[in-house]
């Protein structure tokens, strides 16, 4: 164990670009998840076809494809670079890639708390006069953002351990995993413990985030 506190520095760096790979991932995937929410609840068709193909395409194809297809695909095969310096360019997409994956459970959450709604309400609004966004915007979604806290909050917590997986796709972020990984190839912590260290690590950033959106979920709440 002292090995691995010797070399606290190395966990503190690799964990600094977890959370920074998980908060710009869950900032653009809960953006791109309301858009895709917008989408599929549209009275326009060509828009819920093409919401619906997006989501149940990359839902069903796994994590490990998206972030190949992003690292080796996008950046390497077609040369297309979104920064100076490697370690940013394969971090950004990392971000790009888990933001597209992970956009389509939140969007998928988000439309069960559009479900929620009482429909009562959303013909009201429509007999006021207003638009199809309006009443999204106004009526709809507050009330489903408010339904779904703890499923968005799991969402979240999947995120933060899924970005492990951007060390191994192709795309080599100097995450927790990977920074793991380059401490046992270097021989400079013992594994066990080094295991524990990072598992440990995790918790940390995992259990506060559920028990927030659990707490939260709690004071949102919406009362029927």
């Amino acid at each position: 164990m002292e090995a691995f506190l010797g070399n606290l520095d190395k966990v503190i760096d690799g964990f600094s670009w977890t959370v920074r790979l998980t908060l710009l991932s869950a900032l653009f995937s809960f953006i791109l998840g309301v858009i895709l929410t917008a989408m599929r609840v549209s009275p326009v068709p060509m828009m819920r076809g093409l919401a619906t193909v997006y989501v149940e395409g990359i839902r069903n194809t796994p994590l490990t494809l998206v972030l190949l297809f992003c690292g080796l695909g996008i950046n390497s095969a077609l040369g297309v670079s979104l920064a100076g310096s490697v370690q940013w360019d394969v971090f950004w997409w990392a971000v790009i890639g888990l933001s597209a994956y992970t956009a389509c459970f939140v969007s998928e959450s988000l439309r069960s708390g559009v479900n929620t709604v009482p429909l009562g309400q959303v013909e009201a609004a429509r007999s006021l006069g207003l638009t199809f966004t309006q009443n999204l915007r106004l009526i709809v979604l507050p009330q489903a953002l408010r339904s779904v806290v703890g499923p968005l909050g799991s969402v979240l917590i999947a995120l933060t351990k899924n970005t492990t997986i951007a060390s191994v796709a192709g795309l080599g972020v100097q995450e927790a995993s990977r920074q793991m990984k380059l401490m046992f190839d270097q021989g400079v912590a013992p594994v066990i413990p080094t295991f524990i260290g990072f598992a440990i690590g995790f918790l940390i950033l995992t259990l506060p985030t559920g028990f927030f959106f659990s707490w939260l979920s709690k004071r949102a709440a919406v009362a029927r």
